[in-house]
């Protein structure tokens, strides 16, 4: 089976695109994904701040960007579930509200990681 470089390098370049894509559109419509963002920023300060080993630092900043990635994945998920129906259903709202639970429980995560840190 031969490799065709370019036609994977187009790939990636392409996932990029539409990465970055995504990004921007959340980043323009989303405050709580600009929130989460400056939150995400000022802990990284802090984490190079606070006297932490190398690994405590590591899962800090780990867990910032997983923040940044539950709040994009309810973002999709809203659209998805807006542009199916207007109509309030008691599935959609579930489906939205378990979106938002995992961005408040990714969000905690990182709390209790930093509580660990400076207590510990």
């Amino acid at each position: 089976m031969k490799l065709d470089i370019g036609a994977e390098l187009r790939r990636v370049g392409n996932t990029c695109l539409w990465s970055w894509q995504g990004w921007a559109a959340a980043w323009a419509s989303e405050k709580s994904l600009r929130q989460w963002t400056v939150v995400n920023v000022l802990s990284a300060v802090a984490c190079f701040l606070v006297e932490m080993t190398p690994a405590e630092r590591a899962l800090i900043l780990a867990l910032g960007l997983l923040i940044l990635a539950a709040e994009l994945m309810n973002t999709g998920l809203e659209e998805v579930v807006d542009y199916l129906s207007t109509d309030r259903h008691p599935r959609a709202k579930k489906a939205k509200d378990c979106g938002s639970a995992a961005v408040a429980l990714t969000a905690i995560a990182g709390g209790v990681a930093w509580l660990v840190v400076l207590i510990g």
